[in-house]
């Protein structure tokens, strides 16, 4: 059972959301937030495997809410659910630790998807949001790949490996079938990795193995 915090000051929201979520007999809404604050101390007390995180809310905005939820319970994956998608938003919520964003005028499936995907310790954007991250990335590419191919150079052979497997969007699980080891060893290459590359999440790291080239989609 995955379990999950919803954050978001519209009741409403709240609601329609729940009930996308009750559709999946492996979710389960543990607890609900009106404000960003009240979203750290549920995130603190119930420790959820996602939280799902509204960026404009009182008292503590989304994105501050995520970066804190990452650091107070580094375990629970945020997904940002918003109505709002300009870039700095998108980089906010990356920057701060988000694996997710997630529009609310996408489709019920992605939410569905999106939870499922960071809670086995992928990264999901909406595919709105990921052609915008991509026609970002698509500026001064040469400059960019070589800076991400002098990073991935200080990884060792194994970790450049899953590097680009994360790059794929492969979970953790998925990288430890195909590379025949346990799950476990697998969440330790990807914790050095992201201490190696100084990133803070998969997004960021897979970002890295496109630009390096590592994919071979880039």
């Amino acid at each position: 059972m995955i379990r999950i915090l919803l954050a978001d000051d519209e009741t409403m929201i709240r609601a329609g959301v729940r009930a996308i979520l009750a559709a999946d007999p492996d979710l389960e809404v543990v607890a609900e937030a009106g404000d960003g604050r009240q979203a750290i101390e549920l995130a603190l007390a119930h420790r959820p495997d996602v939280a799902l995180v509204d960026i404009r809310m009182p008292r503590l905005d989304g994105l501050a809410a995520t970066a804190e939820i990452r650091r107070v319970a580094p375990d629970t994956a945020v997904i940002v659910l918003t109505t709002f998608s300009e870039d700095e938003y998108i980089a906010g919520a990356l920057a701060g630790g988000a694996s997710g964003f997630l529009l609310k005028a996408g489709d019920p499936r992605e939410l569905l998807a999106g939870v499922h995907a960071v809670a086995a310790g992928a990264a999901y954007l909406s595919p709105r949001v990921a052609h915008r991250v991509i026609s970002q990335l698509s500026g001064d590419r040469l400059a960019r790949a070589a800076v991400a191919r002098d990073r991935a150079a200080a990884l060792s052979p194994r970790e450049r490996q899953v590097l680009a497997l994360v790059g794929e969007g492969l979970s953790n699980a998925e990288i430890a079938s195909r590379l025949h080891v346990v799950e476990g060893t697998v969440k330790a290459y990807v914790s050095a990795i992201l201490t190696r590359l100084q990133v803070r999440n998969r997004v960021q790291a897979a970002i890295v193995a496109h630009e390096a080239g590592l994919t071979g989609t880039s």
